[in-house]
């Protein structure tokens, strides 16, 4: 009479092979989620690059010129926008409409980087923006 054996536990080859797998599966996601952190991290440069981007449009249709203040100051008194909480921007520029900022504390891969929003005035006196500057293009703004 043949007897089973009764199986308790794992064997090493299937704790191995599970070890396997979520080694993979960790060098494919701590990559993807550190560059997730770094976009989410500029999206409060972003968004105050749009607000200063916004008063520079209204600047310029009461004036019809662009204005070209610079630092967080002379933004604040000239434009109305308010940087000073901004922690993640170093310095920020107005030349001729065109919004600059240098980034940092955000991460190494951007810390340093110039971001920069750009307006084209269109033929019916409608203003589009430009994305550019010295960033990783895949931590560049998409519009």
């Amino acid at each position: 009479m043949l007897t089973r054996m009764r199986r308790e536990g794992f064997t090493l080859i299937e704790l191995l092979v599970v070890i396997a797998i979520l080694g993979i599966l960790a060098a494919l996601a701590i990559p993807l989620y550190r560059a997730h952190t770094v976009k989410a991290r500029l999206t409060e440069v972003t968004n105050s690059m749009s607000h200063v981007a916004s008063a520079v449009v209204s600047y310029y249709e009461e004036n019809d010129s662009f204005p070209s203040p610079s630092g967080k100051a002379a933004i604040h008194s000239t434009l109305g926008v308010s940087l000073a909480n901004v922690s993640r921007i170093q310095a920020v520029d107005v030349t001729n409409g065109a919004v600059s900022v240098t980034i940092t504390s955000i991460s190494s891969q951007v810390d340093g980087s110039n971001l920069t929003l750009s307006p084209n005035v269109n033929g019916d006196g409608s203003i589009s923006w430009t994305w550019g500057g010295t960033i990783q293009e895949s931590f560049m703004p998409s519009k």
